[in-house]
């Protein structure tokens, strides 16, 4: 299918660390000047987009440190100046006119640069350890549509009464929507037959987690035959990039990280342990085994050889896929290294093509 020319993005550093909270070289660090740190330096290094995971808790461990999301993001906007700041959200956590007045006014301090990332939960916890109702899978999502429709029109402008089984609105406009824009993006990602049919519905984008080029294609390939009013679905894919001069390199490479990972049990264990056993995400991380990186991380392939990644992200980029949104380990040297290696040899490939 045709697509644009593909965009880079980085994971906020939210947890700590995208790979092993254990890295001698890459301290585990949530902290907010590293994070405002992080992003600039993506931003210089010609990373278009950062995205703001959300938990309120840390799922790797609640004793660790965990970066807050919105707040985050409005900083962003005041600290940089052309990065792409996608933030995610849970609807539980926030009242869609709540949430839409927020990202509507990240967008007036960002001069239209604000993003919306809309998830619907998985790590049940930070829900009922602060008394707040875990809804089952699918009634999560018939929630989030309701939530999504009420926050797309307020963040169009429009005037808003609206009925539903979850939101009684009345009457509510927000002002100023977008000074810049018809509205802020909204990105949107799942597993589920659910997640795929509300991205259709009321998505820009589709972020897609990390997985093998052929599962890939036949998930833009569901989507993209579903029938939709705006314009055509974009998509992006989660990934955890090892890249060396050699492809022998970066297998010892991914030799250590999976050796660090080691360390890592207890956290792995508390995110499965709190994660809802309905959530298809993790059923599909199940079928890869020997992954670093969350959402799929290093099985989307992004592991070789300087040439071998580049052709890689040119055949994800063939299929569909705009946006590649980037974890690495130890972050700032390996996303230096990405911009300097990966990125010349990606626009030099898609030249050609």
């Amino acid at each position: 299918m045709p697509v644009s020319q593909p965009r880079f993005g980085v994971w906020s550093n939210v947890y700590g660390a995208w790979g092993s909270h254990f890295h001698p070289d890459d301290p585990s660090d949530a902290s907010w000047m590293r994070n405002l740190s992080l992003v600039q330096q993506a931003e210089a290094l010609g990373f278009s987009s950062t995205l703001i995971a959300q938990h309120i808790m840390n799922p790797t461990g609640n004793e660790r440190d965990q970066l807050e999301t919105w707040t985050s993001a409005a900083a962003f906007a005041a600290s940089t100046r052309m990065i792409e700041i996608i933030a995610a959200v849970k609807p539980y956590l926030f009242h869609p006119v709540v949430l839409a007045k927020m990202a509507l006014q990240i967008e007036e301090i960002s001069g239209g640069r604000a993003a919306l990332n809309l998830v619907n939960a998985w790590y049940k916890p930070e829900f009922e350890r602060a008394g707040i109702r875990f809804a089952h899978h699918d009634e999560r999502y018939a929630y989030g549509r309701e939530w999504i429709t009420v926050v797309r029109r307020l963040f169009s402008g429009d005037r808003v009464t609206f009925r539903g089984r979850y939101f009684q609105v009345e009457d509510y406009i927000l002002s100023p929507p977008s000074r810049f824009r018809s509205r802020p993006a909204i990105y949107l990602g799942g597993e589920s037959e659910a997640a795929r049919a509300l991205a259709a519905e009321h998505a820009d984008a589709f972020f897609i987690n990390g997985q093998p080029l052929h599962d890939v294609r036949e998930i833009i390939h569901d989507l993209a035959r579903r029938p939709r009013l705006d314009a055509p679905l974009r998509f992006g894919l989660a990934g955890f990039v090892i890249a060396r001069k050699t492809e022998a390199e970066a297998r010892e490479a991914l030799d250590y990280a999976l050796s660090l990972a080691e360390k890592d049990a207890p956290g792995h264990k508390s995110v499965l342990d709190g994660a809802d056993a309905d959530a298809v995400m993790f059923k599909t991380f199940a079928k890869h085994a020997n992954v670093v990186g969350t959402n799929g991380g290093t099985s989307a392939g992004l592991v070789g050889s300087y040439a071998q990644v580049a052709d890689r992200i040119s055949g994800f980029n063939d299929i569909g896929i705009e946006l590649f949104m980037l974890q690495f380990q130890p972050f700032e040297s390996e996303m230096r290294r990405f911009a300097e290696e990966i990125i010349p040899r990606v626009a030099h490939a898609r030249s050609f093509s």
